[in-house]
């Protein structure tokens, strides 16, 4: 009964909630250069990123990458899934909300499953581009008596938009200790 008059209060709401601000989209697919540059070595590989809106406000995303160390020729598996919410707040400007399930695999019997939380404003500048800055806040479980740290970051990116539907992103994560991962490449939108 309680989960019933939920989702009839969820029904009745989805009329009155705002899309996306006017330039932004949340259906995108985008292929990426991935780098990281960490106090434990440096990395770098390929990665892919995906979001689809759902319903007016809310939007499913997942990102994955696979990079390859300097040191020891060692490959990393790096993925995460995970719903976002989008609110409005001026013409041309959204809040982002996001919640993720976590996994970083170094594939070697150390994989370690983990969440990320993080919200922050984007911004579309025209019908050319678009910004955003982020907030986060990452945990992984202990493994085998390794207890990776929990962290807080930040996120910068953007997109150049070369017409309609493709376009140029970038984004950049840096915590607190310094490490540094950044990501380059096009993205489809519709």
């Amino acid at each position: 009964m309680k989960t019933s008059l939920i989702a009839l209060a969820l029904a009745a709401a989805l009329p009155f909630t705002a899309s996306a601000a006017e330039g932004l989209s949340y259906n995108y697919a985008e292929g990426n250069y991935v780098k990281t540059d960490a106090d434990g070595g440096k990395a770098d590989g390929w990665g892919v990123k995906g979001s689809y809106g759902f319903l007016p406000n809310v939007h499913a995303f997942g990102e994955f990458n696979q990079q390859k160390t300097d040191i020891g020729d060692f490959k990393i598996d790096q993925w995460r899934v995970g719903v976002g919410y989008n609110q409005e707040i001026g013409s041309s400007t959204d809040f982002v909300g996001r919640v993720a399930y976590n996994k970083f695999d170094p594939r070697h019997g150390l994989d370690f499953n983990g969440y990320s939380a993080e919200a922050g404003i984007r911004t579309a500048f025209g019908q050319h581009a678009e910004v955003y800055a982020m907030a986060g806040y990452e945990d992984y479980s202990k493994k085998h008596g390794i207890n990776p740290d929990s962290q807080f970051y930040g996120r910068l990116g953007g997109q150049v938009k070369l017409n309609q539907n493709w376009g140029l992103s970038g984004d950049l994560k840096m915590d607190r200790h310094g490490d540094k991962e950044w990501s380059v490449g096009p993205r489809f939108s519709w």
